[in-house]
């Protein structure tokens, strides 16, 4: 299996993107706001669509694979993709109100991505390489292309 044909290789590259996106933001929301709404929006946006590969792709596979969907770690990234969310909106309010106070929320975002993002890496993708033929993963990554933008494209005004 080579590396950039892995579901773990592809999906940490995202999160990776994700968090620079991120960082960006934050270094910039208090000196040139317009430039950080701009790497909130694409982080956002980003981060609902990654969710968005997990949930309609990613996970129905392991579950059909493994026979695990009413119990197993995609019930548990599930829950953990709401509280996400959560927290996600919460600072895109203070994003749509130009507000650069939003330190607490994004600390709840960081502490909830850094947790998840390590149960993804170091075992659900893997485990996922792990029992996906090449031709299934290469499935996977042409459907992610065939999602419609509107299921992840809400950001920002």
């Amino acid at each position: 299996m080579s590396e950039q044909n892995t579901i773990t290789a592809f999906f940490e590259q995202d999160h990776d993107r994700l968090d620079e996106l991120f960082k960006t933001f934050q270094q910039l929301k208090r000196s040139d706001f317009p430039k950080a709404k701009d790497a909130f929006k694409e982080f956002k946006v980003g981060l609902q669509r990654h969710i968005v590969w997990e949930e309609d792709l990613l996970f129905p596979l392991w579950e059909k694979k493994t026979g695990r969907s009413e119990e197993g770690p995609t019930v548990l990234m599930r829950a953990e993709h709401r509280q996400i969310g959560q927290q996600l909106e919460a600072i895109h309010s203070k994003v749509v109100e130009q507000n650069p106070d939003s330190d607490k929320e994004e600390q709840v975002l960081l502490d909830l991505l850094g947790s998840h993002n390590r149960k993804e890496e170091r075992a659900l993708y893997p485990a996922i390489d792990q029992v996906a033929s090449a031709e299934e993963r290469e499935t996977i990554f042409q459907n992610m292309k065939n999602i419609p933008e509107e299921r992840y494209k809400l950001c920002c005004g």
